[in-house]
């Protein structure tokens, strides 16, 4: 796997279990179940530069539509109200994307798991 090094496989799997039915994916749980939010900030820019597939720099809208699949080929796509919490949250700037700088910062100040 791609994010091995970052993530274990263990973690991985848990996290995607958890939110396997529609609706029920809440990336500040996500983000601590999965251990992003205890990892360095040079952990989370590498794994996100892992998770934006069109290299742009940034993730957009269909790229979080995707975001559990860029984990494991056969977990679901997000909602289309799942990616648009996801997208308000990490987008600072209101242009429609997430920079590494604002994915790290808000993958950083997610609450712990409710």
């Amino acid at each position: 796997m791609a994010l091995s090094g970052i993530l274990t496989e263990a973690e991985i799997v848990a996290c995607l279990q958890s939110c396997q039915a529609a609706d029920s994916f809440n990336y500040k749980n996500f983000f601590v179940k999965v251990g992003l939010k205890s990892k360095s900030k040079d952990q989370l820019t590498k794994a996100f530069r892992i998770l934006y597939w069109d290299r742009s720099g940034f993730m957009e809208e269909d790229e979080l539509n995707f975001f559990l699949q860029s984990l494991s080929a056969h977990a679901r796509a997000l909602t289309d109200a799942e990616t648009k919490a996801f997208l308000a949250a990490g987008d600072s700037d209101g242009d429609g994307k997430i920079g590494v700088d604002g994915k790290t910062a808000f993958i950083k100040q997610s609450n712990t798991c409710l």
